[in-house]
């Protein structure tokens, strides 16, 4: 997402903001961007991969469809909810892409969470 009255034709790197806790992008903070702007840092991209796919968790609506931030598609997989902004939610699918995406760029220096990690 953008920050409130950013120019698009000159984003700065602080205009951008993750969907899921509206953190601005720092080079400290690395972020990985879905369709139409959408983003979400390794911050919340950890959590949401531990909670997924390290602890079986999802916090779709039973049955329910979910759109997902990310992808933009009605989702039927797991799915994690932002605990700030209920809007924003991620399907397993974008967690697992961005993950691998996330831990390929050495820039980030983001590593894939493990099951160790996350107790």
């Amino acid at each position: 997402m953008r920050r409130e009255g950013t120019n698009s034709q000159s984003v700065e790197m602080t205009d951008v903001l993750c969907d899921y806790c509206h953190t601005a992008w720092t080079l400290d903070r690395p972020m990985i961007e879905g369709h139409q702007g959408a983003c979400i840092c390794g911050s919340c991209l950890r959590i949401a991969y531990c909670s997924v796919k390290l602890s079986a968790q999802n916090d779709a609506a039973a049955g329910e469809p979910s759109k997902c931030v990310m992808c933009l598609e009605e989702r039927t997989d797991a799915c994690f909810r932002s605990p700030a902004f209920s809007d924003a939610l991620i399907c397993e699918r974008c967690i697992v892409m961005a993950a691998k995406a996330l831990a390929r760029d050495p820039e980030s220096n983001w590593t894939l969470p493990t099951d160790e990690a996350s107790t």
